[in-house]
């Protein structure tokens, strides 16, 4: 008997795109039975989507999923499918896998352990399973089984772990699976994607195969499916604690089928790239999803020539490149639903062009070098180009107020209001660009000043999307000088070259960022410890102060200033645009962490920092 030849099939799904998913993966299976698959598995919950949100509480949307796994049955002649939908009994919904082998549903596994943690809220949608319980599911006039199931294909015994099973530590259904002497395990997931998660997954896939004895074949999701989490549509088959093989990350493709022998231990797996390479083909993707799922026609963005905006501006030139390099320029034109005549011999440019518009809207308080840098990086990836002033409608609006309450305003006396009616004023105009292109709007905001609130409300957070709103200061300093040289992006030379600034006080009085707050390199390990790592103000100094070279005494004014900054700008985190999941964590309290509108402001906690 031949060895058992399987495939892994990853997709890009939305949901409520019924026929569109459908169909990919019907493509996915074609071509898994091109190359000679005996089994092909697909990621958790491809029917629908695993972004279905509250669509998994109502009644109709499982059925719907269970007539769409009705539908993709007959095509299963000649192979076997494992593929993941919800199924709903009664008051109770499961997350399911489907087997379903040379045209005959086998029977449902369903997932034993939820996700529940960070932009994870699975409990809310779905029952965990009961190790070792079966049962009968009426479907279609017959009994199929349901629960904590195995299969037999070849001589071949094979289970799975769904998703979170996997990450369950000592009680995960690995450990079951190999006292049933499972030959092979499956792990179909919608795994969000992180910067650097792709070693963590190796470890535990190759921990996995050796710990089990077993292959362990790793599938997820791909792409932008339903607005913030991107999946990397990882694909990983390990073996004796061996990877044997690996796809590339972030594919602009609907699908990618990936196929392995069993019994043939060459390993071939492709490269683990660095963390700026996943951060750019991350959100290059990410936007390229998010444009054509919206069936937008573009993006506009406020380039004032400083590290936020110019990385995005940057990441949409990516989002061009690397798609036209992937897909081929007729397919991703297709894609984007854009019909064009070229009409230089650059497309790449010539497309940015039409993809992206910019405006730098300068006040008496920007700067010759910004104006510059914005026109110079714009003109260099081919983006559309304006600029034009704000003083006359920040004129008429302070003078507005200053005849309401009778005085004038000062910069002594009401700086943050005469900065925030500067950066408040771009929004309106840049609204109406956006909106005579039926176009996203680009929210420039990062996740340094979602922090501390370091942004104005209807000012710089105004978009449809966020892109960069999930990662820190700190990191987009150090990409863009990577990017200049490693993607080959002269325009950000200027850029490079700049303090960042806000702009938003008289030229005289030598604004910048971290003047402002404190040093991000700081901000960005007191957000380590105080977000990500849960901890109080107390155990951020004990921690941070043998970290670094600070002066006690100034270390804790500025975790005094981070956690009081924090704590006061929660009504501003609730509103910001949505953003992308990138890094290992991040502050939308829809996706990440949720922190409470009105608190006390940790006031207890900073009054016992100040008695050390």
């Amino acid at each position: 008997m031949n060895p058992l030849r399987i495939a892994c099939a990853t997709v890009n799904q939305t949901p409520l795109d019924w026929e569109g998913n459908l169909n990919r993966i019907l493509k996915a299976i074609a071509a898994a039975k091109e190359q000679r698959a005996d089994l092909v598995c697909f990621p958790e919950l491809a029917i629908t989507g695993y972004g279905s949100e509250d669509l998994f509480l109502s009644y109709w949307y499982p059925q719907k999923a269970l007539s769409q796994l009705a539908k993709l049955i007959p095509y299963c002649q000649g192979i076997t499918v494992a593929v993941g939908l919800p199924v709903r009994m009664a008051d109770k919904v499961y997350n399911t896998v489907a087997v379903i082998e040379n045209g005959i549903l086998k029977g449902f596994v369903a997932k034993q352990f939820m996700a529940i943690d960070g932009v994870h809220y699975e409990f809310r949608w779905f029952t965990p399973w009961q190790a070792h319980e079966v049962i009968q599911l009426e479907w279609q006039g017959e009994k199929i089984p349901f629960g904590d199931l195995t299969f037999h294909l070849q001589g071949i015994h094979y289970g799975f772990e769904i998703c979170e099973d996997a990450w369950r530590g000592p009680v995960r259904p690995g450990y079951r699976l190999r006292d049933r002497k499972v030959d092979l395990i499956f792990n179909p997931s919608a795994s969000h994607f992180a910067m650097k998660k792709t070693l963590e997954r190796k470890e535990l896939i190759e921990f996995s195969s050796k710990t089990f004895d077993c292959y362990y074949a790793y599938v997820n999701l791909l792409g932008n499916e339903s607005g913030r989490m991107i999946f990397d549509g990882e694909i990983l088959l390990a073996k004796d604690g061996n990877i044997l093989g690996r796809n590339q990350l972030l594919s602009f493709q609907d699908f990618q089928v990936l196929i392995f022998t069993l019994e043939n231990k060459e390993q071939n797996p492709a490269p683990i790239q660095a963390k700026e390479w996943e951060f750019v083909q991350a959100s290059s993707l990410g936007l390229f999803d998010y444009l054509r799922k919206s069936k937008s026609k573009g993006f506009v963005l406020s380039l004032s020539g400083g590290a936020d905006s110019s990385t995005i501006a940057v990441l949409v030139a990516e989002m061009v490149s690397r798609g036209v390099d992937e897909l081929g320029l007729e397919k991703f034109l297709e894609k984007i639903g854009l019909v064009h005549s070229f009409q230089t011999e650059d497309p790449k440019k010539e497309l940015v062009g039409l993809l992206l518009t910019t405006a730098y809207q300068g006040t008496r308080n920007s700067s010759e070098d910004t104006f510059n840098s914005a026109k110079t990086l714009a003109e260099s990836l081919g983006a559309k180009f304006y600029s034009w002033t704000i003083d006359e409608e920040v004129s008429s609006y302070t003078e507005k107020i200053e005849k309401a309450i009778g005085r004038k305003l000062t910069w002594e006396k009401d700086d943050i209001t005469l900065q925030n009616i500067q950066a408040r004023t771009r929004s309106p105009i840049i609204w109406m660009l956006a909106n005579l292109n039926q176009a996203l709007l680009l929210s420039t905001s990062n996740r340094s000043e979602g922090d501390v609130g370091y942004t104005t409300m209807d000012g710089d957070t105004s978009g449809s999307i966020s892109p960069i709103a999930a990662v820190d200061k700190h990191f987009i300093i150090h990409w863009l000088k990577w990017a200049e040289k490693e993607l080959d992006r002269p325009g950000l030379a200027a850029v490079n070259s700049l303090t960042p600034t806000a702009e938003l006080r008289p030229l005289e009085n030598t604004q910048t960022d971290e003047t402002d707050l404190m040093p991000y390199s700081l901000l960005v390990e007191i957000e380590r410890l105080a977000i990500r790592d849960r901890r109080s103000p107390m155990d951020t100094f004990e921690l941070l102060k043998t970290e670094t070279d600070l002066d006690p005494e100034q270390l804790k004014g500025y975790i005094k200033k981070f956690f009081r900054l924090w704590s006061r700008n929660q009504w501003k985190r609730e509103r910001l645009a949505p953003s992308f999941h990138l890094d290992e964590f991040n502050v939308d309290p829809k996706t990440w962490y949720r922190f409470p509108i009105l608190s006390g402001g940790f006031e207890e906690e900073l009054r016992q920092l100040d008695q050390l």
